[in-house]
């Protein structure tokens, strides 16, 4: 059944947006009377069918409301902005796992250097994969995607969650799963990723006098693309839905 989103529904019908009506009809052919998963963005997700197609604007009737998808868990990833292309894997993979928010941020180590205009067309096209990646997957709502935040304003940011994971390479003894039986009840989980060069000393002491606690991915080095998905897949077995 495919997925798309569509406009506020008024007395149980709604519109599909001009571009999700010209996927719907020019791409994957569907027509009156074939199913499909509704979605608002916001949470809301329904079984439906195309109930009219008219001068390429396309209709769809909601027949019932489905479960909502959202995990308990509500895990926000800090990534330190990563070359090339791979945010944008990281964003289209945290989304499928369920996560609540990816926040590029500027790490010491850093390569990528962007400035405000060229953050905000980042952010733009990572939104889009984001949300076409809540398709893919039936989620009702798309992971939320944060311009990139500077090392200060992030760790204001990273103070307000019940735990702060720090998966780092100089890290010992200490797993995610440690930290899940010293925190079971955690709701609100952040976890902070480095950069392609790692982690300054300096910034992983800043990230523990606010709480949080560095922990071990295993004994061999993970490219922050691999650390970023494994260790937001390892948090939803451990505190979310999986």
């Amino acid at each position: 059944m495919h997925s798309f989103y569509i406009d506020a529904p008024l007395d149980g019908v709604a519109a599909l947006p001009a571009e999700e009506a010209k996927h719907a009809l020019k791409v994957l052919r569907l027509g009156p009377g074939d199913e499909v998963c509704a979605m608002d963005g916001a949470g809301g997700r329904w079984r439906g069918e195309i109930a009219g197609v008219a001068g390429g604007a396309v209709s769809v009737r909601l027949l019932e409301t489905l479960p909502a998808n959202e995990s308990p868990l509500r895990l926000t990833v800090y990534e330190g902005l990563p070359k090339a292309d791979k945010l944008d894997f990281i964003a289209q993979k945290l989304t499928e796992l369920g996560a609540a928010a990816l926040v590029p941020v500027r790490m010491e180590r850093c390569v990528v250097k962007l400035d405000d205009r060229d953050g905000a067309k980042r952010r733009e096209r990572l939104e889009k994969i984001a949300r076409e990646a809540a398709k893919q997957c039936g989620r009702g709502i798309p992971t939320r995607v944060e311009a990139p935040m500077d090392w200060k304003r992030a760790l204001q940011a990273m103070a307000r969650h019940d735990a702060l994971l720090i998966p780092w390479e100089d890290a010992r003894g200490t797993r995610l799963a440690d930290v899940c039986r010293a925190l079971p009840d955690a709701r609100d989980i952040g976890i902070v990723i480095g950069p392609e060069g790692g982690m300054s000393p300096g910034e992983v002491d800043a990230m523990r006098a606010l709480g949080g606690r560095t922990v071990t991915l295993g004994p061999r080095i993970l490219r922050t693309e691999t650390a970023a998905v494994i260790s937001a897949a390892l948090a939803m077995q451990l505190w979310g839905d999986m």
